[in-house]
């Protein structure tokens, strides 16, 4: 394959549901446990069939597509271009309508491979980290589907953004810094920065544990350095403060145990083509939910709709009080409106 690419030869092969229902009936199915494929490559057509609800092979994927939502056509995702927010809606659109009733979703914004979510969808300056890794977390634990927490995601971890090529670990990052700055199809100091944003060694730093040497992660040296912003974004700080990222994701994940409506209602988004806001309601029966999220540093103006009039607030992270007709969002402000007929 190109690059090493091998996914043409071994993505959603000829026999590989036929060896999936096979490794189900004769292994998987005699256990009390949940299964999930890495999946790069599926369409939510072969995504219909790998976590299929008749539980004949996984119980869900893991789809890469809202991934590339920042990538570049020739360097792939090598570039410091941000992603279009109405571009990232209608892949995870597509995934909440598609598997809808047939198969189930995993949500995610990182793991191993990919940069810091906060740095990457939200914000990780001083005034926004907080704020930008809850609005982040209440989009993605209202939708349909299995959320998945990475290591340090739930504390807003950021990205390393080292600026010393002899700093990066990861053979991806190393081996394309050279392919491309040889090539010439980047100036080194380029590539650097792409280096800073993308690589996947932002999320590969030591779990920032607490404010002591190398963050309380190991007496020694670590293999790659800790990420400086250890002092100030650390495990033992978040569970002293009850405002912290971490006791929002509690919360969360508290609400998606109290409220099926979360786990299985039927999603359907809202202002498709903004810019700035992600909005969706949920229904099941009598329920109703509404969750609003805005994705940028701007203010922007939404209207709440009428049949919320008086419904209750399940979380918000900022601590808005009104939500009746037209208003004024806050830079990554978001909350979650529910009411019952």
């Amino acid at each position: 394959g190109l690059h090493g690419d091998m996914s043409p030869y071994v993505c959603n092969g000829p026999h590989v549901h036929e060896y999936l229902q096979e490794m189900n009936q004769r292994v998987l199915s005699k256990f009390d446990l949940i299964t999930v494929g890495e999946t790069p490559g599926v369409t939510t057509e072969e995504a219909k069939k790998y976590a299929n609800l008749d539980g004949s092979e996984l119980n869900m994927v893991f789809q890469f597509e809202h991934m590339d939502v920042d990538s570049d056509e020739k360097a792939g995702k090598w570039t410091t271009r941000k992603m279009d927010l109405r571009n990232l809606k209608k892949i995870l659109t597509r995934w909440q309508k598609g598997l809808q009733d047939i198969a189930w979703n995993s949500l995610y914004w990182e793991n191993h491979d990919q940069p810091r979510s906060v740095s990457r969808f939200g914000n990780d300056s001083d005034e926004y980290r907080e704020i930008s890794a809850k609005m982040l977390a209440t989009c993605i634990h209202m939708m349909q589907g299995t959320p998945y927490v990475y290591q340090g995601e739930e504390l807003g971890m950021t990205n390393i953004y080292f600026d010393k090529l002899e700093d990066y670990r990861d053979i991806e990052s190393i081996n394309y810094f050279e392919e491309f700055t040889e090539s010439g199809l980047m100036t080194p100091e380029h590539m650097m920065k792409c280096l800073m944003l993308r690589s996947r060694d932002n999320a590969r730093t030591p779990m920032q544990w607490d404010d002591s040497k190398q963050a309380g992660f190991t007496e020694g040296e670590p293999w790659i350095k800790v990420n400086p912003n250890y002092k100030k974004i650390n495990a033992a700080q978040q569970l002293e403060d009850p405002d912290s990222v971490f006791h929002y994701y509690q919360k969360l994940i508290r609400l998606r145990k109290e409220k099926d409506i979360i786990v299985y209602g039927e999603f359907e988004p809202l202002y498709r083509e903004d810019e700035q806001i992600f909005a969706y309601t949920r229904k099941q029966d009598q329920e109703k939910l509404l969750t609003v999220c805005n994705f940028s540093d701007k203010n922007a103006e939404v209207e709440v709709p009428e049949e919320f009039k008086g419904a209750e607030c399940l979380i918000t992270n900022l601590g808005r009080k009104e939500f009746e007709g037209k208003i004024v969002l806050n830079p990554y402000e978001a909350f979650v409106l529910y009411y019952k007929h």
